[in-house]
């Protein structure tokens, strides 16, 4: 089966499935499960095994497998590929999201670069494979997880097709490698950050703006925890540890509300906070030097609470995937001379699937800065050539 790059990206990208990022949201461009459906009418075009893991209502992932020569149990390897299925939302696009339009060289809509691309590169490396069937091969499995944008709960349920197997688990033991797909301008990420993620609320008591006295507004101290916040930011990580490919920790205030009306004293405001762990740190450490330091430094006690985490996203640590991005490397510098093993701040489903005991790089089309974005786009000479790189590296595989 010859597989049309630029058309399959298309499909991909008319094809919702937005990710409602924790918000009560409902509609027919939320989830990932018309994406699922598609991907397994493509596999069985393939006449390859696959199988559906549900991980939520409306969200499964699927995997398929392409059997080696040898096979898993004969002493041959096995290589996983993963894409998520999911976007980011749709909210302030420039472009239709869902009419894919090809225009000097690129092709634009939601998820273009993050992940459909990378998605088809893996998709159209899978498809010649199966179609040339290369004497000597890995078996290749071909994981697409769901919810990689708002807590990698896909890949998690991922990994237990290996770490803790039922019977009809499609993936026959643990795989040798992986490559995730996420857009790196077809350089091989060894390391990433991770990111521990929380709300915070502090407590007042409401009352009518006309007598603000008789309240206590809680989005006046909120302001005082923001502050020692910023100050953290600003004095923290600059003290801390720097990683060689990622750099320093890091830590973001993204979202803030609070108050029911402008007439009323607020009795409640809350924040979630973004904290960047490198690798070697550890988030539960460093979500509680955090409350600590605020806790310190605004000394408003019970009127602050700090939630549990509600995403723990672990960094990917360099040094297991040496010896497989190396032959990664070697393989897209085949298509782009200057290739490289480099580091990165964003997080990815690879540390979770590192976790599992499987040595993970990330590799993909396109460039982070052109993800989540207004107009969201893809180099398609950059498809080509991750899909011919993904190709050569299990096909050219011993």
């Amino acid at each position: 089966m010859s597989l049309d790059l630029v058309d399959t990206l298309s499909q991909l990208v008319a094809i919702p499935s937005v990710n409602p990022m924790g918000r009560p949201v409902s509609g027919p461009e939320f989830f990932e499960y018309r994406m699922t459906d598609w991907l397994q009418a493509f596999f069985e075009r393939l006449a390859l095994p696959w199988q559906r893991q549900v991980v939520e209502p409306k969200r499964e992932n699927i995997v398929a497998r392409f059997d080696g020569s040898p096979g898993p149990n004969e002493g041959g390897q096995v290589i996983l590929f993963e894409a998520h299925q999911d976007t980011v939302p749709v909210d302030g696009m420039t472009i239709d999201p869902w009419k894919p339009t090809v225009r000097e060289g690129r092709l634009y809509g939601r998820g273009a670069c993050d992940i459909k691309g990378g998605m088809t590169a893996m998709l159209g490396a899978l498809a010649r494979l199966v179609a040339e069937r290369p004497a000597e091969r890995p078996t290749l499995i071909m994981a697409c997880t769901v919810n990689e944008e708002h807590g990698y709960s896909g890949a998690t349920a991922l990994t237990r097709l290996w770490t803790a197997p039922a019977a009809d688990s499609i993936i026959p033991r643990t795989p040798d490698a992986a490559v995730i797909a996420e857009p790196t301008n077809l350089d091989v990420v060894v390391a990433h950050k991770g990111a521990v993620r929380w709300r915070c609320h502090t407590h007042g008591r409401a009352a009518h703006s006309s007598q603000p006295q008789l309240g206590d507004n809680a989005i006046y101290k909120m302001s005082r925890v923001v502050a020692a916040l910023e100050s953290y930011a600003r004095d923290v990580p600059a003290s801390l540890s720097a990683h060689p490919l990622c750099g320093r920790p890091s830590l973001s205030v993204g979202v803030i509300s609070g108050g029911l009306s402008v007439n009323t004293v607020p009795a409640r405001c809350t924040i979630e906070i973004d904290r960047r762990i490198i690798p070697g740190e550890d988030g539960e450490t460093a979500y509680r030097q955090v409350v600590e330091y605020v806790n310190k430094r605004t000394e408003l006690g019970a009127a602050v609470e700090h939630e549990r985490p509600f995403l723990e996203g672990r960094a990917l640590g360099d040094g297991p995937n040496k010896e497989l991005a190396t032959q990664l490397v070697d393989a897209s510098r085949r298509v782009r001379s200057q290739a490289a093993e480099i580091g990165v701040p964003f997080g990815t489903d690879a540390a979770t699937i590192a976790a599992a005991g499987v040595p993970s790089v990330v590799f993909g089309p396109g460039s982070i800065a052109q993800a989540h974005t207004a107009d969201e786009w893809l180099d398609l000479d950059e498809l080509s050539a991750a899909s011919e790189a993904l190709y050569h590296f299990v096909a050219d595989r011993a």
